[in-house]
């Protein structure tokens, strides 16, 4: 594939794909982030793209110019300013293809896809469907929308292992905010829990009462992932969770859980807590010393 292609973001996600494609020429890559415009992160923004051969520049509209397949990977409460910041600068080309990666709610996808194709580009809706370490391009991922296929393509040219799920957008994006209401929602009851159980000085009989009530689950092991994945990424977290919840409420269903959940990724990662090493009991002694 010759395409030239725009990252909108450069963080894990972008960081992930672009170690992943090992392209012969990745140069024709650009990258913008709004990071590289803060002094506090323009360094290591630069260094990173630079490690990758990625062309960092420094405003949107360089990094649309002529790029033919366009990856949005920032947060969810941007993706749909995102897509109107990019449709108001001209600089999309007629026929790109939109890869929104972003966690949002079917309706902010939709608005993200009117501004889109207002502008001539088409809109993806793209759902990462796990962690992007360690599989890289090749972490599982879901497209709709009515280019999708041709999406589809284009990311198979890369070694990407895209499943076309539907031709409306909001068609992958509801089964990506579903699925978080688990994950997610698995992550704080451990937070809860678990942090609730240390404070009080019970968190071992807590634990073995579990491990006898659900053997199948490694609770330390998973409690350490879970409380870590907070710690790290609990603001992205947070924002996405906001998104399943538009999107359980426009279900006609009480998003309670979800936004419950929301609050505890905000408040685990408002402690910037190192995750330190993996154990589950030194990860909560961390956070705890922090609220």
């Amino acid at each position: 594939m010759t395409a030239k292609i725009a990252m909108i973001g450069f963080g894990e996600a972008a960081t992930a794909f672009v170690s992943g494609w090992a392209l012969d020429d990745p140069a024709r890559i650009t990258a913008f982030d709004v990071k590289s415009t803060m002094p506090e992160h323009k360094l290591a923004m630069a260094a990173r793209q630079a490690a990758l051969g990625v062309t960092g520049v420094p405003d949107l509209t360089q990094a649309l110019t002529h790029a033919d397949l366009v990856f949005c990977l920032i947060t969810a409460d941007r993706a749909a300013e995102a897509a109107e910041a990019a449709a108001a600068t001209g600089a999309l080309r007629p026929g790109a293809l939109w890869c929104d990666g972003n966690s949002c709610a079917p309706d902010t996808k939709r608005q993200a896809a009117r501004a889109i194709e207002g502008a001539g580009a088409h809109y993806i809706d793209m759902a990462i469907m796990a962690p992007v370490y360690p599989k890289k391009h090749l972490v599982p991922i879901k497209l709709a929308g009515a280019m999708a296929d041709a999406a589809a393509l284009a990311l198979a040219s890369l070694g990407m292992r895209p499943e076309v799920v539907g031709d409306q957008v909001g068609d992958a994006s509801t089964i990506k905010m579903l699925r978080s209401v688990m994950i997610k929602g698995l992550e704080a009851l451990v937070a809860e829990c678990f942090l609730s159980a240390r404070r009080a000085g019970v968190e071992q009989q807590v634990i073995a009462s579990l491990e006898a009530s659900d053997p199948d689950i490694a609770w330390r092991k998973r409690g350490a992932y879970n409380i870590e994945r907070m710690m790290v990424h609990g603001a992205r977290r947070a924002a996405e969770m906001r998104e399943v919840a538009k999107t359980v409420e426009g279900l006609g269903l009480s998003p309670g859980l979800s936004q419950a959940t929301a609050a505890w990724q905000d408040i685990v990662a408002a402690t910037h807590a190192d995750p330190g090493e993996y154990d589950l009991i030194a990860r909560l002694d961390r956070v705890l010393a922090r609220l």
